[in-house]
């Protein structure tokens, strides 16, 4: 019996209960629940680094079939296997469709993915990355070093703070803005930036004419 709750037991939680990791037969599994009749599982090799800041949870999951992977309060936010499938495609098709895009504004975006994808772009002057949470931008510098290059470039801004508060606060307008936010849990840090009110009297004037919004 001994052996048996060793083989088989919850190591950790998330406060929402909406994730955990535990020992399933001697192996580690991360579990994330999705909706009331529906949760997913995937391996782990091992947890390499975990710690929490004012506004969330942070995670980074080395795993058996996806490589490293980035979690916030016990979601995956992007796998190293096929995160570019995902920024790629929020990136790419609105600066494509721009005639002449020169700046980018990015809600989030803490990992650098996106600010790395747009930063190849030669038309674009200026990438304006701005996320709330130091933390999280500051882990994945350390962790992920494949945006090195990214949150070092020249045409990259980077600001620590609230979207809604630095568009509020510009006068200048941009070609292309992006969210690339976390899940609108309400009470978190993303909550106010999916709603008609957010979109309509503080995004929409800082767009220029042609401007393209995407999220």
């Amino acid at each position: 019996m001994r052996n048996e709750e060793a083989e088989n037991s919850i190591i950790s939680t998330s406060e929402s209960n909406a994730a955990s990791i535990a020992i399933v037969n001697g192996d580690l599994w991360h579990e994330e629940v999705i909706d009331e009749d529906l949760k997913w599982k995937f391996a782990l090799n091992r947890v390499l680094h975990e710690e929490t800041s004012k506004y969330q949870n942070i995670a980074l999951l080395d795993t058996k079939r996806f490589g490293k992977v980035l979690m916030l309060d016990g979601k995956m936010q992007s796998a190293e296997s096929d995160e570019f499938v995902y920024h790629e495609c929020l990136i790419h098709p609105p600066l494509l469709c721009h005639p002449n895009p020169k700046s980018v504004f990015i809600m989030g975006g803490g990992e650098g993915s996106a600010a790395r994808e747009a930063l190849k772009h030669k038309s674009i002057d200026k990438v304006v990355m701005c996320d709330i949470d130091e933390v999280v931008v500051d882990f994945c510098r350390q962790h992920l070093p494949a945006n090195q290059e990214a949150f070092n470039h020249k045409k990259l801004q980077l600001v620590i703070d609230d979207a809604k508060a630095q568009l509020e606060g510009r006068t200048e307008k941009f070609s292309v803005i992006v969210g690339d936010l976390a899940d609108p849990v309400e009470g978190g840090p993303c909550y106010q930036l999916y709603t008609k009110s957010f979109y309509e009297k503080i995004l929409k004037p800082r767009l220029t004419d042609d401007g393209i919004f995407v999220t």
